[in-house]
């Protein structure tokens, strides 16, 4: 795609700028590496469970033919659940939940099969395959997001689109894909009144008015067009939707609403008029006794299950240098009280001394501090924090109460005193192990991803949106382990809110 620079004024823009044209597979080429990824998954699932329950019925033909049936199937309960649409894909948390559902669906397709085919598979051989398939598939879709990621920060597989509309709701979608460069999405100009642009400071994306919108669409190249609730008049946007969807452009409409969590909204047509519906959070007194119990009950049986490693790191961090095993620190916890979270130490034993020395090199946009290559980290505790296993403490946080395992990350009160008086909110909820920013956007330095998704898991918690997140949580743990395999000295990245703590 060519850049666009604007360099005409008046009524009449230049001659449309070329559009790129590719073969199918380029242009398809996204989807097919994930198809054939996920496909791999399923085959290698399917293949070790039918090879350890000992299934060759008929030969290996018949094995052949059972195996490219199975991963049909599979393939087919993910298109069920939407997975190969990047608008299903694009938010970790749903994309696991329907990963699940569709495994689910991969158990039950292929048990009614063999009861319609006699294929004599065993059922424990279809529930092994199904869970093994939802394990392979969730770090196969890791590393491709990964993967996918880093090729968007540098500008590649991006989408231009135009933002239609240009009030304050321009300014902040423009502001959530800049913020989010791992959408793929360039914003390639804004169509709207010239006056408001300009009081928005987006005069350097104007294009032009709203009914030139589809000649300036084109002669932006761009695939893709972002509508605003009041960038346009009804009967206008019917007529828009009409002749782009005739040149093959996306339209997505935006609702002007932030922060509610999509599973919230219901398509209501009334008389053929499409409205939504938002339904109201429930979060009774019940909710808040569920989650508690699921609190308790994991991070206790959490604790028997990875004693070992605790008193391991124990050993190392006091081997390393005598000093003090745990390291425990003030937090703001729910309310806005203070409590005293626990770590492994795996800074020296004075790094809070050093930290006015070190605030230059933060890396981190407001009042978060983070440093990749902190000084401050001990080996050990370079080890420790690269496997998580320094968190491993809080999980007595939790059952004293002053922790869920999910929840906002309990930030200092030199911090907190830093937050605007919205965020504040956060303290509604008890704070977490593990949050939604962790899982969504732990590599995003903005402060502002911090905030918004903090804020949206106060308004739109459930106990199922705590399960998607501890699984989120474990996915990036193995790919974690799995960096560390392979490139030792990257992989320190840490799921947990940035903290000048030891």
């Amino acid at each position: 795609m060519q850049d666009m620079t604007l360099d005409w004024t008046g009524d009449n823009p230049p001659a449309p700028a070329p559009i790129e044209t590719t073969g199918l597979l380029k242009r398809n080429k996204l989807k097919l590496m994930l198809v054939g990824g996920d496909a791999m998954a399923v085959a290698i699932a399917t293949v070790a469970s039918l090879l350890i329950f000992g299934y060759s019925y008929k030969g290996a033909l018949w094995f052949a033919a059972v195996l490219v049936a199975v991963v049909a199937g599979g393939l087919w309960a993910l298109r069920s659940q939407g997975l190969f649409l990047a608008r299903v894909s694009a938010v970790r948390v749903v994309e696991i939940t329907r990963l699940t559902r569709a495994s689910g669906i991969f158990a039950g397709v292929m048990l009614l099969a063999d009861r319609v085919l006699h294929t004599q598979i065993r059922v424990l051989a279809i529930v092994v395959a199904a869970m093994t398939s939802l394990v392979l598939l969730v770090i196969n879709r890791s590393g491709y997001r990964s993967w996918l990621s880093l090729a968007r920060r540098r500008n590649e597989f991006c989408r231009r689109v135009v933002v239609l509309g240009a009030d304050e709701e321009a300014v902040r979608l423009i502001e959530l894909f800049r913020t989010h460069p791992e959408l793929g999405i360039r914003v390639a100009g804004v169509i709207g009144d010239r006056r408001q642009a300009e009081n928005r400071r987006l005069s350097d994306l104007w294009l032009g008015d709203v009914h030139r919108a589809e000649e300036l669409i084109e002669w932006a190249d761009a695939s893709g067009v972002v509508v605003l609730p009041s960038g346009v008049s009804s009967a206008r946007l019917n007529e828009l939707i009409r002749n782009l969807h005739g040149k093959n452009v996306h339209i997505h409409l935006a609702t002007g609403i932030s922060g509610i969590d999509s599973r919230r909204l219901r398509s209501l047509p009334l008389a053929h008029e499409p409205l939504l519906y938002v339904e109201a959070v429930s979060l009774g007194r019940m909710q808040h006794l569920a989650k508690r119990v699921f609190d308790v009950s994991v991070a206790s049986i959490a604790v028997l299950l990875v004693s070992p490693f605790m008193i391991a790191a124990a050993l190392a961090v006091k081997l390393n240098d005598g000093g003090p095993v745990f390291f425990k620190q003030e937090r703001v916890g729910r309310g806005g009280k203070t409590f005293g979270v626990l770590k492994f130490r795996t800074m020296m034993v004075d790094a809070e001394r050093q930290l006015a020395r070190l605030v230059a090199a933060n890396e981190r946009r407001g009042p978060l501090f983070k440093m990749v290559d902190d000084p401050r980290v001990t080996r050990v505790g370079r080890f420790l924090r690269e496997s998580s296993i320094d968190e491993l403490p809080q999980l007595f946080n939790v059952i004293k109460g002053e922790m869920s395992l999910v929840g906002p990350r309990p930030a200092l009160p030199a911090e907190v005193a830093k937050f605007p008086a919205a965020l504040r909110a956060r303290e509604s909820v008890m704070p977490g192990i593990t949050g939604l920013w962790q899982v969504e956007a732990r590599d995003n330095p903005s402060f502002d991803a911090y905030s918004r998704l903090d804020l949206f898991y106060v308004e739109n918690w459930s106990i199922t949106l705590d399960m998607m997140i501890i699984l989120g949580t474990l996915e990036q743990l193995v790919m974690r382990v799995v960096s560390m395999v392979r490139k030792p000295k990257e992989a320190a990245l840490v799921v947990e809110l940035p903290v000048t703590s030891a």
